[in-house]
């Protein structure tokens, strides 16, 4: 019998398919979806705007396959910390994705809390920095004009 994945074993699963998604390799949506609980509750509380909860596997794979994206090639997780907690299956990870466009640097702090059961990621709090994240991708005026809920930019 195969044992589970631990929790941090999955969280870094996690994080390395993120990088490898961004930097351009799309197989890596279907991997990450499958990170997850056929019913999972995933929240950005961060996020600007706001967005619903991710409930299902099937919803982390929209979100992961949903469309294409520009590759940054240079995108890293760094300053990795996983901290485990009185609760086995709940683990508490501080990270930072790094890297560069266009010749600068960015760096995105995070904050994942999530609960892995049988080595599948069934709850998730992801905290990341949404205006360091839409600085790093150029997407400020944009973000604002959603905000404002003006129509976007030509």
């Amino acid at each position: 019998m195969t044992q589970a994945a631990t929790p941090q074993e999955v969280f870094h699963r996690l994080v390395d398919g993120v990088c490898g998604l961004v930097r351009g390799d799309v197989s890596q949506g279907e991997q990450l979806a499958e990170l997850y609980a056929e019913h999972t509750r995933v929240e950005h509380p961060m996020a600007l705007p706001a967005v619903d909860p991710l409930l299902t596997r099937d919803d982390l794979r929209s979100h992961f396959t949903g469309g294409p994206i520009e590759p940054i090639p240079d995108y890293r997780a760094t300053d990795v910390v996983v901290h485990e907690t009185a609760d086995p299956e709940v683990i508490v990870a501080e990270f930072s994705y790094r890297g560069s466009i266009d010749g600068r640097e960015f760096r995105v702090p995070c904050v994942f809390v999530m609960r892995v059961r049988d080595g599948q990621i069934v709850e998730s709090r992801d905290y990341i920095s949404s205006l360091d994240r839409v600085r790093a991708l150029g997407g400020l005026d944009e973000l604002v004009d959603q905000l404002r809920g003006v129509s976007p930019r030509a």
